[in-house]
């Protein structure tokens, strides 16, 4: 009986040990951060919402299922299986970035509630939880908090990971804090991962084996999702920004520091490059490195008289510099691609997602370091359907493949296969959550 009575005690000192943490680390790292924040002029901040203040949702009818997306990737990984799950649940979507909730909104918005996570001090957390009041939550990868774990346990919140990916890069840094985090992996009742590479990672972190499987990407199941309409979108991008479509087109996207000025290298005469920054707060910064170019931003939407006017304004020189600084194109932009440059894996940042690009049939060029997507990048990589080359070799790769439609052409329909043979993690991943506990017992 003692021990039931101090259970709740040490939930409480653990939290208000962590909570001290948090705020010690916050302390020391806040003149670091503002000055970036600054720098990237992200002045403002929603402090309400991060700290749990939302409006309460009206009281759930039906199982409520919640799910912790990031940021933009995480939202569009998810789209299949909410998609999947929705008439039988109601789902709500928590992001942490702007970027991440803006693009949930667009894709969730209204049909589902889209909400800001909160910081994992214990006292948001709680507010938080008090204003969903889910059944279950999701986490998109692998988001693991310990304060948010530990309340969803207390109150009998059933947890899951979901397209559940740890890096071998990023693998270390959580073994060493293992201890501290292991509490938090044995709180969750389904873990499903990439890869058995990847499983075997969250059971050494603390996960229970019985709990941890196998499933695949969702990746692969949204991935051809939407082409027809994301072509058509292309074709008015075009027309906007005054892409020749007769010449040949390179688009680097989700780039960073350093890759700009090296793709910006390596493209032959003649040909026009798009550049997607994937952070917002470097595009004036890349826009420096194009210059001259011409700036998604600073065109005007027209009409279609409007224009064929723009084209003649903004007549491509040879080597035609575009800057795409804006958010959710990406995708649009791949599809005016002759060649596409995955941005991150040439700079030591783990590289970005090919999938988009590929699912377009593109010719899809990477660098070394594709560590945070592994799994999808071995198997493009052992299916023929990906170039992977150092920076020493993107200017000869980037020749051949203009130079060889046959080539192009052949890596796009062997991606294409790769895609259709990895289909099916959506359905599994809908079959894990709809076993939780506490969701079979509200339904």
């Amino acid at each position: 009986m003692s021990r039931l009575r101090c259970a709740p005690l040490r939930m409480a000192a653990m939290s208000l040990v962590i909570d001290v943490l948090y705020l010690v680390a916050a302390l020391v790292g806040a003149p670091v951060w503002l000055v970036k924040r600054r720098r990237a002029g992200k002045v403002r901040i929603d402090w309400s919402s991060r700290l749990g203040r939302i409006a309460s949702l009206p009281a759930p009818t039906r199982p409520r299922l919640l799910f912790h997306a990031v940021s933009v990737g995480e939202a569009n990984a998810i789209r299949g299986l909410v998609e999947r799950l929705a008439p039988a649940f109601e789902i709500v979507i928590a992001c942490t970035t702007d970027t991440g909730l803006t693009r949930a909104q667009a894709l969730f918005a209204p049909r589902h509630a889209v909400v800001r996570y909160p910081l994992d001090l214990s006292r948001c957390v709680r507010r938080f939880l008090d204003a969903v009041r889910p059944d279950a939550a999701a986490l998109v990868e692998l988001e693991v908090w310990p304060n948010f774990t530990r309340e969803c346990e207390r109150r009998g919140i059933a947890l899951a990971i979901v397209n559940g990916r740890l890096s071998e890069r990023s693998f270390p840094r959580y073994r060493r804090f293992r201890p501290f985090i292991r509490p938090s992996f044995r709180r969750v009742n389904v873990i499903a991962a990439q890869d058995e590479t990847i499983a075997g990672r969250f059971v050494e972190l603390g996960a229970r084996r019985e709990c941890v499987h196998v499933v695949g990407t969702m990746k692969w199941d949204n991935a051809l999702d939407g082409l027809a309409e994301t072509r058509a979108k292309a074709d008015e991008l075009a027309a906007l920004l005054g892409i020749d479509r007769a010449r040949p087109v390179v688009v680097a996207g989700s780039t960073g520091p350093g890759e700009e000025a090296l793709v910006l290298a390596s493209i032959p005469a003649g040909a026009q490059l798009i550049v997607a920054p994937r952070r917002p707060e470097r595009f004036d910064e890349v826009s420096r490195i194009l210059s001259p170019c011409i700036r998604r931003s600073e065109v005007q939407e027209r009409s279609a008289g409007d224009a064929a006017g723009a084209r003649e304004r903004h007549a491509p020189a040879p080597a035609a510099r575009f800057l795409l600084d804006s958010i959710g194109e990406l995708r649009v932009a791949y599809a005016l691609a002759d060649v596409v440059i995955i941005g991150r894996t040439f700079n030591r940042q783990r590289g970005s997602d090919m999938m988009e690009a590929v699912a377009l049939g593109k010719a899809v060029i990477v660098g070394p370091d594709v560590s945070n997507f592994e799994s999808v990048a071995r198997a493009l990589i052992a299916g023929g359907a990906i170039v992977q080359v150092t920076p020493d070799q993107l200017p000869a790769a980037i020749a051949r493949l203009l130079n060889d439609p046959a080539e192009r052409e052949g890596l796009g329909r062997r991606g294409l296969d790769v895609i259709r043979a990895h289909r099916g993690a959506v359905e599994a991943h809908a079959r894990l959550i709809e076993q939780l506990p506490a969701l079979r017992k509200r339904a």
